[in-house]
């Protein structure tokens, strides 16, 4: 075993008294010859160096001449808890030099980092957000992997791509701009967008981002952000919104049911009287010596103004029963002489503006349950719709309306086909909600109440673009089946 004692005191020269790092020097056998200060504060009572020592020190130094090159970093942990790093290099004449350094807190701080390090990467790998670096300009430098799951792309594909790619193309510019702004002035943005999913589909994310600054010119290096899916939240938050307003609309059908009842009290007897002062002429003028052609017309039109008279008085309550939500007088109707009736009573209407009504009704149409009232009012509603739509394109020419009847797939279906100028696509999503009109002196409440009405009956009623321009009105309810029929088929 090589001594404990100190030899060859003449090369105490090479281990200067003023060196705070603890050094020894070792002979060409490994035996120590010298140490400095340094290396004796470190020793406690009753030790001796190689204490300090690596225990396999004779080997490194036989290592070190044989190679004669430095071996660094060789840990000791010594007896109180210190972690010392030795390099041993050679010095020449067969002799070695050891120097230690104490690294334990440099160690202690290794092993902290690496536990830290460990920890982030288990919540990166496992969190559900996605967590990016980006250039100021938006190129991802790194991408958590939940951006597989997100986006569909791994990190390693979105490396080097500009998030600008997957922006939605409306919101991409302004967004962009915002970002620049906020993130050099504030250093910190949170914002909603849409981006693209590698499928193609869009998917709306929550960003939180803050900027990296440079330490010495302050300008933003890199921007860290963490994004979420909150597409669901939006769609959440979409149907909220649609319930509000449907509750709008159930408040204001309610005043409006309201509002109808005290008209229906205002003018049921004024209607009354029309009926009663109509009627009374058509029997004095039946009493009057014939009167030809024009007694004919005389008479013809004060039965217009009866029926018409009554047709109002009967609309009016039952739409206040069916706001109100009473009970509906449903019974079993034929849908083809509901046509005509609603024909005949805009006829004028329809003369008036040089629109003439094409009727493509069938014969043997079967049956519906409905109300009469409140189902003429859907076609009267219809009609009128496309007749004001005619006389917005053809103002000062005569023009068509093709009101068709059909059956299909045990369902009595209805189309009103105008020549007017159609609806956008956008024009389209909403021409059935409540108050959206593209008249100046619309309400908006006729084509919504009409699907409404045509619901509560089990029926359902569309809107889409002609094939030969303008737009057509669909609409369709349940054919009645005679039991014969049905055992027929059974």
């Amino acid at each position: 075993m090589p001594s404990k004692n100190k030899t060859e005191p003449a090369l105490r020269w090479l281990l200067p008294s003023a060196d705070p790092q603890p050094a020894v020097v070792f002979d060409a056998a490994g035996r120590l010859c010298d140490w400095n200060p340094a290396l004796h504060a470190w020793l406690q009572a009753g030790t001796a160096p190689d204490e300090l020592l690596p225990q396999n020190w004779a080997h490194l130094v036989t290592a070190v001449l044989t190679q004669q090159r430095a071996i660094e970093d060789v840990p000791v942990a010594t007896p109180d808890e210190r972690q010392l790093l030795w390099t041993f290099f050679p010095l020449g004449e067969g002799h070695v030099l050891g120097r230690a350094r104490d690294a334990t807190d440099m160690l202690q701080t290794y092993q902290q980092a690496q536990v830290a390090r460990r920890l982030y990467r288990v919540i990166i790998e496992n969190t559900t957000d996605l967590i990016s670096r980006h250039t100021p300009e938006g190129e991802f430098l790194d991408a958590s992997p939940a951006a597989w799951a997100l986006l569909g792309y791994w990190p390693e594909q979105l490396r080097g791509t500009r998030i600008q790619q997957l922006i939605h193309p409306q919101q991409r510019d302004e967004l962009m701009q915002r970002y620049a702004r906020a993130l050099e002035q504030d250093g910190y943005l949170t914002v909603s967008y849409q981006i693209q999913h590698r499928d193609g589909h869009y998917l709306w994310f929550e960003t939180a981002s803050r900027a990296t600054r440079d330490t010495y010119s302050g300008n933003v290096v890199e921007v860290v952000s963490v994004s979420r899916d909150i597409t669901e939240r939006v769609r959440s938050e979409e149907r909220t919104r649609r319930l509000q307003d449907e509750l709008t609309h159930a408040t204001r059908l309610a005043a409006l049911g309201e509002l109808a009842s005290g008209i229906a009290h205002e003018i049921n007897q004024p209607l009354a009287a029309i009926v009663n002062y109509a009627s009374a002429s058509q029997r004095y003028l039946a009493a009057m010596p014939a009167q030809g052609d024009t007694g004919q017309r005389l008479a013809q039109g004060l039965a217009r103004i009866t029926d018409h008279a009554q047709h109002a008085a009967e609309v009016i309550r039952r739409m206040r029963a069916f706001l109100r939500k009473g009970p509906r007088n449903a019974q079993r109707v034929s849908p083809a002489q509901l046509a005509q009736d609603a024909v005949s009573l805009c006829a004028w209407e329809a003369r008036q503006q040089e629109v003439e009504i094409i009727q493509q009704i069938p014969p043997d149409l079967p049956d519906v349950h409905a109300d009469p009232v409140l189902v003429q009012q859907v076609l009267l509603n219809l009609l009128r719709n496309a007749i004001e739509a005619n006389r917005e394109t053809h103002p000062d020419a005569p023009s068509q309306v093709v009101l068709q009847l059909s059956t299909e797939q045990r369902q009595v279906h209805l189309r009103v086909i105008d020549q007017g100028p159609g609806a956008s696509a956008e024009q389209l999503t909403h021409l059935f909600t409540p108050f959206f009109t593209s008249k100046a002196d619309g309400l908006g409440l006729g084509l919504s109440m009409s699907q409404g009405i045509i619901d509560s009956f089990d029926g359902g009623l569309e809107a889409y673009p002609a094939v030969e321009g303008g737009l057509c009105l669909h609409g369709w309810l349940p054919a009645l089946v005679d039991r014969q029929e049905q055992s027929t088929e059974t």
